[in-house]
């Protein structure tokens, strides 16, 4: 079968991307390579690809609509794993039309794209931000997610209103994928578990907060590959995988642990794997 995988030279993408070639799959990764953090980070995960036979590596930004189209009436692929996206909560404070420019037209780009060219599944990114100060626990894809506390959050769950009305629109199958903290190999180096690590291993403090018991739904990296390859092959039938949704073939689904863990305790973890 043969894929689109945007963010292939992501965290997540390169995991994806990797399992599906293990898997015997063509796939055409896409990743404009930004300089959000390291590029070199992004390079060395590329590298880990490169010698995949069934590989191809394609350098552009999802902002540029002709050159996508031209990549999907080229390559006519049959899924797309979408999972390019701009990250992180506070550079959105500083950069939030980054969040306009990747997170919406970006999506757009690949809604219109899977719908020109009749692709038989969309999976998508979401995120566990578009909860945001939400009481209610554990949360539940059928919980109210329209009060998010970031640009980054909205952005998330815009795309998932967008998903769904290509979904009633247009027949198109689509997956959405709320993750939950991911952690692991070649992880973003923005991320608490990178973090908490560097400052460790550094001797520095960390902070935190409520004494450390936050808890968060910190999720390994095979876990979340599992989850998005059984998904991809799991195409959503019109009547809806989820009660509250008719008639569209569109689901969404979280992804995490199926546990919360203290911060205290993850800190501890790490500090225990640092020998410190």
């Amino acid at each position: 079968m043969k894929f689109l995988v945007t963010g292939a030279a992501g965290f997540i993408g390169m995991h994806v991307t990797r399992r599906l070639l293990d898997d015997g799959h063509e796939v055409v990764g896409l990743d404009n390579l930004n300089g959000y953090y390291d590029p070199a980070l992004k390079h060395y995960r590329l590298n880990r690809l490169r010698d995949y036979r069934g590989f191809h590596f394609i350098h552009a930004d999802l902002i540029d609509r002709e050159a996508v189209a031209q990549l999907f009436a080229r390559e006519k692929f049959q899924r797309v794993i979408h999972l390019a996206a701009q990250a992180g909560v506070r550079h959105s404070l500083t950069a939030p039309f980054d969040y306009i420019d990747s997170n919406l037209v970006g999506t757009m780009t690949i809604l219109e794209g899977c719908r020109q060219h009749r692709v038989e599944h969309l999976v998508f990114a979401s995120s566990s931000s578009v909860y945001g100060m939400s009481p209610v626990s554990p949360f539940h894809e059928s919980d109210r997610v329209d009060q998010p506390v970031s640009l980054y959050a909205a952005t998330k769950k815009s795309c998932e209103l967008m998903a769904y009305s290509y979904a009633h629109l247009y027949a198109l199958p689509v997956t959405g994928l709320r993750f939950f903290t991911v952690y692991g190999p070649a992880g973003r180096p923005d991320m608490a578990p990178w973090l908490f690590t560097e400052a460790i291993l550094n001797d520095r403090p960390i902070k935190v907060f409520n004494r450390g018991k936050m808890e968060r739904d910190f999720t390994y990296i095979d876990d979340v590959v599992e989850s998005v390859v059984r998904v991809q092959d799991r195409v959503p039938q019109p009547q809806g995988d989820n009660a509250r949704i008719a008639k569209a073939p569109y689901a969404i689904y979280n992804v995490g642990n199926n546990q919360p863990v203290a911060l205290q305790r993850f800190i501890a973890a790490i500090e225990q794997s640092c020998g410190k």
